[in-house]
């Protein structure tokens, strides 16, 4: 018998409190192995809280989730070897250079030669030219860019992002989602929260969208815009954004 191959992300029925609020009521989702898979949601619908959980940083009350095949609850140190994780702000440290940032991880996660570590992901984030520089004189683009880089260190299966453009100005954030289309493309599994429409259109393989403790739709960005009621036509066909398309579907469960 043929064996199913296990998708990189598994989530199934999740739940989580804090206190009397219940932040997730049941979401469940799978991502592919070398896609980018956005999880989109207003402030405080629980993006954030999904991601530690996968993270192994946080313990779910309810529900399974699965990581490379294993359990975070049960085998959370199988999982952080297997994943990265980047916040929403950049976790770099100021007074340090750029290649002194890469050096350290490098030892952390004790690989061989970290400065040829840290030198090859000074070339392939394009901050060779910075890489002697204090990170306190980097730009906001920059900051970002070498916090991705850290978290590629050592070259995870899987990497978290959770709202890796918040604070940037439009040409760092497309220079971050250049970084996050080119791993992917180099077969990294990607999940991206996010609360910019813009930004899961561009990117994304796969949207979620979490509200109100659920996940109330999920595809492609094809297949949410036939959720969409038909396009008007007036002098051209006008096609919804997903903007557009999120407004519809959460204003249409609030209704209910």
């Amino acid at each position: 018998m043929q064996t199913v191959p296990t998708k990189p992300i598994q989530v199934q029925g999740l739940r989580k409190s804090y206190k009397q609020h219940q932040v997730l009521k049941g979401v469940d989702f799978e991502v592919e192995k070398g896609s980018i898979f956005a999880l989109l949601g207003s402030n405080g619908a629980g993006k954030s809280t999904v991601v530690k959980i996968l993270a192994t940083l946080l313990q779910p009350d309810g529900g399974t989730a699965a990581v490379n095949g294993c359990d975070v609850a049960a085998e959370p140190d199988r999982v952080r070897q297997a994943i990265s994780l980047t916040g929403q702000f950049a976790a770099v440290d100021e007074l340090l250079t750029g290649r002194e940032n890469l050096v350290m991880i490098a030892k952390l996660r004790y690989l061989k030669n970290p400065r040829r570590v840290a030198d090859d992901m000074l070339q392939r984030f394009g901050l060779t030219d910075a890489a002697d520089r204090k990170v306190s004189a980097y730009s906001g683009g920059m900051r970002r860019r070498l916090d991705i880089a850290l978290s590629f260190v050592g070259n995870p299966q899987i990497i978290f992002l959770d709202e890796p453009t918040t604070g940037l100005d439009p040409e760092a954030r497309i220079e971050v989602w250049s970084i996050v289309k080119a791993l992917a493309e180099g077969g990294t599994t990607v999940l991206l929260t996010t609360q910019y429409l813009e930004e899961a259109e561009q990117l994304a393989d796969r949207i979620a969208i979490l509200h109100d403790g659920r996940i109330i739709a999920n595809g492609t960005l094809a297949e949410l815009k036939r959720l969409f009621p038909s396009a008007k036509t007036e002098y051209v066909e006008k096609q919804p954004t997903l903007e557009e398309i999120f407004l519809a579907i959460v204003g249409k469960k609030e209704a209910e």
